[in-house]
Parts: C-alpha cells; sequence; structure tokens
C-alpha cells in the first residue's frame, strides 16, 4: 500500500512555526525508517505539505499522522489518501517492496 498524506494549515504562520523542529523531527524518524518515502511543502507553501508513505496499513498511517506536532497541537491536519499500486516507474518498484527499519532491524512491514 502507499498512502498520500496531505497536510493543511489550520491555524496562522505565527502558530505554527513554534512546532516545526517537531516536525522536522518528526519527518526524519519516520523517513529513517522508510516509510515516508517523500515529504515536502506544497506550492504555494502556505497551504500545507504532503508526504507519500509505504509500507504501513491505513490504520497504522493514521496512527503516524496524529504523532506530528502540528496535528498535536491542533494547528494542522492530515487527509489520507490509499492508494494500491497496480503500475510502478521501474526506477520506483524497488522503493516500493525495500524493507523498513526499526530499532535497526530490517521488517518487511511494520507493526502497527
Amino acid at each position: 500500500m502507499l498512502h498520500l498524506l496531505i497536510l493543511r494549515y489550520m491555524a496562522a504562520k505565527s502558530e505554527v512555526e513554534p512546532h516545526v523542529p517537531g516536525h522536522v523531527h518528526f519527518l526524519e524518524r519516520y523517513h529513517g525508517q522508510g516509510v515516508f518515502l517523500v515529504s515536502g511543502p506544497t506550492v504555494p507553501v502556505e497551504e500545507g505539505g504532503a508526504i507519500i508513505a509505504r509500507g504501513v496499513d491505513r490504520a497504522r498511517i493514521e496512527e503516524i499522522a496524529v504523532e506530528d506536532p502540528f496535528v498535536r497541537a491542533g494547528v494542522a491536519t492530515y487527509q489520507v489518501v490509499t492508494i494500491a499500486p497496480g503500475r510502478a516507474h521501474p526506477m520506483v518498484s524497488d522503493l516500493l517492496t525495500a524493507p523498513l527499519i526499526q530499532d535497526g532491524i530490517e521488517r518487511d512491514t511494520m507493526p502497527s
């Protein structure tokens, strides 16, 4: 499964900014585990951001989204769109099937 997480800000920039360091740590954690493949701001940046995730089920990705400091602080929310890939470019295929990393151990999927 792939998941597209669409982040939308629900507060003014001044209310979001204090939570940026925690959000960056959140992103680094899940990129490091291989769950997040791509993340970045939308264009224009004021709208929010997006993440492409893989290797976990829908329930787990929703749990992960709630961990984001932006969400915990009530300054942003996620819309989760789950995708069952039918076709993938060969350059992406290996990324979609690579094992995830948790506590330094490779795993086929992350536990919930």
